[in-house]
């Protein structure tokens, strides 16, 4: 009943914020900013799919991810500083009051980073694009795997797979080891490896201890006076691939914590993932949630947003 509740809320899928000057709108945040050193984050309700925004968005989505984001913020505190100053809207800047309505719970007000052009991607286990590439391949990004996985095999130890952040839209490319040090220095992309690993590490073992299987990941970091520091959004259901652990069973895909419902939908209708996207069914738009909901349940411990 609680998720049909939430289902019958209106999903905010726009911002809009007077005067304040609106530097990004991407498939789930609107960015605006706060003057030279800081920035407003907010997650809206929208959802996409295959590279494009669909026509409904999941009510409270926007809320979730910024709980979840906060959760782990706090979580790897003492491993990595993070950009956020404050998601007290009683602590924002007066001139955003007016607009309360729609920042409480899915906003952040953030510090400005010179963010690396690298998504720091890791896998603990053979799944997705990778399961796709292995197939192919016998490796994934580049790095070889022993032979005979199985699709969401476990594998032998965490792997580093960074892309090539493209903010057009598309997906973001694959890269090689060498190419971020190509693109940042020795030095820079060997801290962000290990801190990529040392991170999923702990935020592994935390999922486990809540019946949470951590396939994969990705990070973005950032630079705030020389300081490497995570930023944007952390370990959600959108950046992340959960599973339960309870019924683990190595050999095909495993229900997960994600979108992957939405997707299953979109196949079943044989949109040609083309614009316009569609709209869902209020159905897909309650199990959709209920899935973000349970994922938020489960990390955090908590019932209430």
């Amino acid at each position: 009943m609680l998720y049909r509740q939430r289902v019958m809320q209106t999903a905010l899928t726009e911002t809009h914020l007077d005067s304040l000057p609106l530097i990004a709108r991407g498939k789930v945040r609107d960015i605006y900013s706060l003057g030279e050193k800081e920035l407003l984050f907010i997650a809206t309700d929208r959802i996409s799919a295959f590279d494009h925004v669909l026509g409904s968005g999941i009510p409270d989505k926007g809320k979730i991810l910024t709980q979840l984001s906060l959760f782990w913020f706090d979580f790897l505190k003492n491993t990595v500083k993070n950009h956020v100053l404050t998601a007290d809207p009683i602590r924002f800047p007066s001139l955003l009051a007016p607009h309360l309505d729609q920042l409480a719970g899915r906003s952040m007000v953030v510090r400005r980073a010179q963010m690396f052009p690298v998504e720091c991607v890791v896998r603990a286990y053979l799944s997705g694009s990778g399961w796709k590439d292995y197939q192919a391949t016998g490796a994934v990004c580049g790095i070889k795997l022993p032979a005979g996985l199985r699709e969401s095999d476990r594998l032998p130890e965490p792997i580093f797979t960074p892309a090539a952040k493209i903010n057009t839209g598309g997906h973001d490319e694959n890269i090689s080891f060498a190419d971020v040090v190509s693109a940042i220095g020795t030095d820079y992309a060997q801290a962000l490896r290990q801190l990529t690993l040392e991170i999923f590490t702990k935020a592994s073992r935390h999922a486990e201890s809540r019946g949470l299987i951590l396939a994969d990941t990705k990070f973005e970091f950032g630079l705030i006076d020389g300081e490497i520091v995570l930023a944007d959004e952390v370990l959600t259901p959108d950046s992340s691939r959960y599973w339960p652990a309870e019924g683990y069973a190595p050999g095909g895909a495993q229900p997960s914590f994600d979108k992957q419902y939405v997707r299953d939908y979109l196949e079943s209708i044989r949109w040609n993932k083309q614009a316009p996207a569609p709209s869902l069914p209020e159905e897909v738009i309650e199990r959709t949630l209920a899935k973000y909901l349970e994922a938020y349940r489960l990390i955090t411990g908590r019932t209430e947003l």
